[in-house]
């Protein structure tokens, strides 16, 4: 038989139903695409459109400014970006929770790798033991008021690194990476150690560079819940206004900005400056929304390619 015979003998002929099959779940999936993306392009034309038509609910599809007659007509402006300046200390915020994001994401992921890696080890001293301890910890929990003191009996409050050390430590993401080391030939480790290797270079030159899946999956993990914490920045920093986060400073902002409106709405007087300085509440709430969520967005995507192939490696085995 040729080569085409068997090009042909191998085709398989499509009916009408595998076609129209095709075309239902494409059009399914166009569908459920739009539905996730939508809210955020919401947002976003909404945060560049007119004020006045926001709060009246005519932005729903595209951005919209006032035009003659104050019809509305398709145009972009950045003005309530540009409002957000009044936000006292806004800068130093964002510096705060781009160093908490970086370096509480790196320490997390360096201390997870090497956790997960030693509870894969047999010769651990009591290992049984210290893991069973790391996975009782995801389940009970002392509550808030035992965690505030244990943080002031630690010296936390009012500390930079409040942001930084208890986030360390996370179970899940121990689990997920020892579990992903265990999917590891283990021939490749004995081979290292044969030539001499110690635990540590081992860690390093091997396990290190084969985890980058799983390793870039708790990053993203660790990235998100560092950029968006919120209550230890309410609670701790008390007397330090200066290491508020970003999610913290926009609150504050927010509720200011609910409370201007309130009063204005009751008939209470305040300064043209002050109402001036403020948005309509519904705009600050789709501003704020935006700022916090761009940064994740645009991080995602590079993590993308590891976040699959990690999460499913490392939740195969228990």
């Amino acid at each position: 038989m040729s080569r085409k015979e068997k090009a042909a003998a191998m085709h398989i002929r499509r009916t009408a139903g595998d076609w129209v099959f095709d075309i239902a779940v494409i059009i399914f999936f166009c569908i459920f695409t739009f539905i996730c993306i939508f809210p955020f392009y919401y947002l976003l034309i909404n945060t560049i459109s007119d004020n006045d038509l926001v709060t009246s609910g005519r932005v729903n599809f595209f951005p919209m400014l006032k035009g003659a007659d104050n019809l509305p007509v398709f145009g972009v402006q950045l003005n309530n970006y540009v409002a957000l300046r009044n936000v006292q200390d806004l800068g130093s915020s964002v510096l705060v929770t781009i160093a908490r994001t970086i370096i509480g994401t790196a320490l997390m992921v360096i201390t997870s790798a090497w956790a997960g890696y030693l509870v894969t080890k047999q010769k651990m001293w009591k290992r049984s033991l210290w893991y069973r301890f790391l996975v009782i910890t995801m389940y009970f929990n002392a509550g808030l008021v035992p965690w505030y003191m244990n943080m002031l009996m630690m010296g936390l409050t009012d500390n930079f690194m409040a942001y930084i050390i208890p986030g360390m430590v996370a179970p899940y993401n121990i689990i997920l990476v020892k579990t992903y080391i265990e999917s590891i030939p283990a021939s490749l480790e004995e081979s290292a150690i044969i030539d001499g290797a110690s635990t540590v270079k081992v860690w390093l030159k091997i396990i290190l560079p084969l985890s980058i899946p799983i390793l870039a999956t708790i990053a993203i993990f660790g990235a998100v819940g560092n950029w968006n914490s919120f209550q230890d920045s309410l609670l701790l920093m008390n007397n330090r206004p200066d290491l508020y986060t970003l999610q913290h400073r926009l609150y504050i902002y927010l509720n200011s900005s609910s409370n201007l409106g309130a009063m204005m709405s009751q008939g209470g007087q305040v300064s043209e400056q002050a109402a001036q300085s403020m948005l309509n509440q519904r705009v600050i709430q789709y501003t704020v929304s935006m700022v916090s969520i761009i940064p994740i967005l645009m991080v995602y995507p590079f993590m993308q390619r590891y976040f699959v192939k990690g999460i499913m490696l490392g939740a195969v085995k228990g």
